[in-house]
């Protein structure tokens, strides 16, 4: 796959943090026109010496789940673990993955945060802007904002509210205390724990939530994140145990 040029990885954290608010400005929340088929999931482990990452990609075709293709891949982690700069520590590998794909995804589902970042350039939102295709960022966990407990039934979700970025310099120092939706909170089954989903780049937050819906069986998860979780803990294992 063809990827852009955005920037270096080696920064400081002072030049991570800038870069982030700079290249939020360029995520496109666009809706998608064509239903996509063949969508990717991406996600990744680490050793124990915490010196490698490994990183998986799967692609399914939706219409029945097969599996397409798989990529796993073993890199030399090269940025220390910092809340909120994750992407600095996993895209690059994620990135390499993604290179080595014959098969030319419709849409990417990430482990991970798109909008709903401090910063509002999560590791779904960064790796969407290298390879200009629609990504969804599909977490576990919450990593900034505040939500209502959606409703019990598969489906159900309520919104992510975060305190909105400033558009301008605020006069005499004083903070905005306006609010803005960053993700939705989405329950894939009934009774179990939801997901947090948010736009990654060239999509909606309603079509990441459809998408979501549509690629969750099951299972919390959805089906190509969920398999390359397993891809890449059974990858683990077997460089562990070499």
């Amino acid at each position: 796959m063809k990827i852009r040029k955005l920037h270096k990885w080696n920064l400081t954290y002072k030049e991570a943090v800038q870069l982030q608010r700079q290249l939020a400005s360029r995520v496109q929340f666009s809706a998608i026109k064509k239903n996509p088929k063949i969508i990717a999931g991406l996600d990744c482990a680490f050793s124990k010496d915490g010196k490698k990452i490994f990183t998986a990609v799967v692609v399914i075709n939706i219409s029945d789940f097969s599996i397409i293709e798989t990529i796993t891949t073993t890199q030399k982690l090269n940025f220390p673990y910092i809340p909120g700069l994750l992407s600095f520590r996993e895209a690059p590998a994620c990135i390499e993955a993604i290179k080595k794909l014959k098969t030319r995804p419709d849409l990417f589902i990430i482990d991970g945060q798109g909008f709903a970042h401090p910063r509002r350039l999560g590791i779904a939102s960064h790796i969407g802007l290298f390879i200009d295709k629609p990504v969804i960022g599909c977490a576990k966990s919450r990593l900034t904002g505040t939500f209502e407990t959606p409703a019990r039934k598969r489906g159900s979700f309520s919104p992510l509210i975060d305190v909105a970025r400033p558009s301008w310099p605020c006069p005499h120092g004083l903070e905005t205390r306006a609010t803005e939706q960053i993700g939705a909170v989405l329950r894939t089954r009934t009774d179990i724990k939801p997901v947090f989903v948010s736009v990654g780049n060239r999509c909606t937050l309603d079509d990441a939530i459809k998408i979501v819906l549509e690629c969750t069986t099951k299972y919390r998860l959805p089906e190509p994140s969920r398999l390359a979780h397993q891809l890449v803990s059974q990858f683990k294992k077997i460089n562990a145990a070499g």
